[in-house]
């Protein structure tokens, strides 16, 4: 019997469905882990998290079978034992598992008990929950691995201590949120603490669509102490020294301590995270977006030369007749502080051969809203063709109070490949670009100093569709309406609630929550974008089309 133990926990980016470079990416991580006993990976690490309907589809299920084998088989190499997630098929039913692997061959198999199914998750879709599951005995030491939510309910921690685990290792898949460090540290302390054995949890870093995984693993002894943090939105190999004490206990020897990022800053990291890995694993050569002179496309444009590099973002003005002076100027100035390419393409003949093209048509009708709207997706036809010709994504630069309410234009400034703002209320993009102007983390690929002019954040909100619009002629102040915003979608509050909460005047409250629910058809054709709340517009949030409940009458 050992008392000595050296674990490497290796917390890794992903490629979902690419088995072979999964695997060869945990190989990797073997070959530098060498000295350890015993190298853990991240939950469903071969495959990638989430696979949702791969699932579903047979021969996914046997190449990831035989991915598996030869990763077994791999294992017959000096080096140490793997313990990795994948997927188990067994009698027509698919798992999600744990496979440990030493010297060639199989050690053991864990099956995933509690299978979540809320707010992004839909595991019971595509998976069977396993049996409670057993430790099982590595060079003497009896060691349970929860997976994932097994780890975040008691039910199986409280089991795997009961039956004789002397350590737990949890791989996770675990989405970024704001304030979620504070969540899982209260969490996981306290569950190693009541069940009075020391826990290792480990999660993936990365972008997967609309998730942002940011890593922020963590150990905790069995007294609840959190004895390592390892980074947040960067892979990081850690190895473990663990000892088991003259009472037979096991402590994690190591002290390892590192400072999460604190808000904003973890917001826009992960914004960052998820673009880059989007357009680089979707095989694009860049983006490309409206640089319009506003906040909410300079935020966009500074995240995505932070994520790809300058070289690789591409900034288009399109003025119009409502164009201001102020907005040319902001958007060459954006332009030339991120370093990224601008060029200036006038929509105005555009406009004027709509106008015409429109003119008998439209003959008795004052203009309004239809001729807006033109312009903002004859923005969006020029900026799709030049997506077309040169390859670049598209990148959507809306913000979450305007995706609440409606005031975007359906297949115009919605249109798009993906939206780094789509979960960020415009009060977020506010506090973003103050926060980026007067601060540059070592892992951007921007420039240091100011990423956009200082007017751009204090002028007032415009679309810039008629003459001297701004944002507040149609909506409240947005420090008024995100609140109101935040109670009715993050929080599932009624008319009332939220007026108590806020101070609102109901009869605003419930005509926001009109304009909600009214602007679900257009939310379901706009493109994905990175969650950073609870309750994104995405898998989060699953409102019917067609509904008349209300909760203002």
């Amino acid at each position: 019997m050992t008392d000595r133990l050296t674990i490497a926990l290796a917390q890794m980016n992903q490629k979902v469905g690419d088995l072979a470079a999964n695997a060869a990416a945990i190989l990797a991580m073997r070959e530098r882990a060498r000295g350890a006993d015993l190298l853990l990976v991240p939950e469903l690490q071969l495959v990638g998290y989430p696979p949702e309907d791969l699932v579903l589809k047979p021969a996914f299920l046997r190449e990831t079978e035989a991915a598996a084998a030869r990763l077994v088989a791999a294992t017959a190499t000096p080096g140490p034992a793997i313990a990795f997630g994948s997927i188990v098929p067994r009698e027509g039913k698919a798992y999600n598992a744990v496979i440990v692997a030493d010297q060639g061959r199989e050690l053991f198999v864990t099956l995933k008990r509690e299978l979540p199914n809320y707010g992004t998750f839909d595991e019971k879709r595509v998976f069977t929950a396993g049996p409670l599951p057993e430790p099982f005995t590595f060079k003497g030491v009896r060691i349970g691995i929860p997976i994932c939510e097994d780890l975040w309910l008691e039910d199986v921690p409280r089991h795997l201590a009961e039956r004789g685990a002397e350590i737990l290792l949890s791989p996770n898949g675990s989405p970024y949120e704001i304030d979620k460090d504070d969540l899982r540290q209260r969490l996981f302390g306290g569950r190693a603490k009541q069940v009075g054995v020391p826990l290792v949890y480990l999660n993936r870093v990365g972008g997967q669509d609309e998730l942002a995984f940011d890593g922020s693993s963590m150990v905790f002894n069995a007294d609840g102490t959190r004895i390592i943090q390892m980074r947040d939105w960067e892979e990081q190999l850690l190895l473990t020294e663990w000892r088991r004490g003259a009472d037979g206990r096991w402590t994690c020897a190591t002290e390892d301590v590192h400072t999460l990022s604190p808000y904003p800053e973890d917001v826009y990291l992960a914004m960052v995270v998820s673009l880059r890995d989007y357009v680089t694993r979707n095989g694009f050569p860049g983006v490309i977006l409206g640089l319009s002179g506003g906040i909410d496309s300079a935020l966009s444009a500074a995240v995505a030369v932070d994520a790809l590099g300058p070289d690789k973002v591409w900034g288009v003005m399109m003025p119009s007749a409502f164009t201001s002076r102020e907005s040319l100027e902001d958007a060459e100035g954006s332009a030339r502080l991120l370093g990224l390419r601008h060029d200036v393409i006038p929509i105005a003949p555009a406009v004027e051969t709509m106008d015409g093209m429109l003119g008998e048509a439209f003959t008795g009708r004052a203009r309004d809203l239809a001729e807006e709207n033109i312009q903002a997706r004859l923005r969006m036809v020029t900026l799709m063709a030049l997506s077309n010709k040169f390859g670049h994504m598209l990148l959507t630069t809306g913000n979450k109070s305007e995706m609440s309410v409606g005031y975007a234009t359906l297949y115009g400034d919605m249109a798009g490949g993906y939206s780094v703002l789509k979960d960020a209320y415009k009060t977020t993009v506010f506090k973003l670009s103050r926060w980026r102007n007067a601060n540059r983390p070592d892992v951007l690929l921007g420039p240091a100093g100011a990423v956009m002019p200082e007017r751009v954040i204090t002028k007032p909100p415009s679309a810039e569709l008629r003459p001297d619009q701004k944002d507040e002629d149609s909506l409240p102040p947005y420090d008024k309406l995100d609140p109101i915003l935040h109670g009715l979608i993050d929080r599932e509050l009624s008319v009332h609630e939220v007026a108590a909460e806020t101070g609102s005047e109901v009869a605003l409250v419930a005509s926001l929550e009109k304009m909600v629910l009214r602007a679900e058809y257009k939310r379901r054709q706009a493109p994905p974008g990175v969650k950073l709340g609870g309750r994104n517009f995405g898998r989060d949030r699953r409102y019917p089309i067609t509904n008349a409940f209300r909760t203002g009458e």
